[in-house]
């Protein structure tokens, strides 16, 4: 991140750090769409991932106190894992999810679909098929941009364990993309 954005992100946590509703509507303008990317890769569900994304700017409010520095952006992704994790206890773990997410797909199949959003369902019905412990892993990676290290130190695994886990979710989802 440049330095004028990194002074501009500073001066927006320490205004909602103070409780400004300003600064809490400029950090929404910022991160709600990789946020909700993020929640929507995850779930695949519009309403849910809205309804994730209304939840992590909540927690958000109340939990801003705690960042202490470093990566923002890690912090804030680590914040809304949590948010995904809760979700996951919520709807008994990743059983229910994963079929509610089955019968989204398998109905989705049926419609007429343009070319160019093939590739897009075909890889949102394999990532369906991952574990969600993976999905997230990948897309912690791809979607939120989050480094190797960023990762680890989120999941509180070692690197080498994180890279691991990601090589063998990326080669499974090749396998399942031919």
């Amino acid at each position: 991140m440049n330095t004028a954005k990194s002074d501009n992100l500073a001066r927006i946590i320490i205004g909602c750090k103070g409780g400004v509703p300003e600064c809490f509507s400029q950090l929404v303008d910022i991160y709600a769409s990789r946020c909700y990317g993020y929640f929507y890769r995850l779930t695949g569900d519009n309403d849910v991932s809205d309804d994730l994304l209304s939840e992590l700017f909540v927690k958000l409010v109340g939990k801003i106190g705690s960042y202490k520095g470093g990566s923002f952006e890690s912090w804030l992704f680590k914040v809304a894992s949590n948010v995904f994790h809760d979700y996951l206890r919520d709807k008994q773990r990743r059983k229910k999810l994963l079929e509610a997410e089955k019968r989204r797909l398998e109905s989705k199949t049926t419609e007429i679909k343009q070319p160019d959003s093939e590739m897009v369902d075909k890889l949102q019905m394999q990532l369906g098929k991952l574990d969600a412990d993976t999905r997230e892993l990948i897309m912690l990676r791809f979607y939120s941009q989050a480094s190797f290290k960023e990762i680890a130190k989120m999941r509180s695994e070692p690197i080498g364990t994180t890279l691991s886990k990601l090589h063998r979710g990326l080669k499974r989802l090749r396998e399942l993309m031919e």
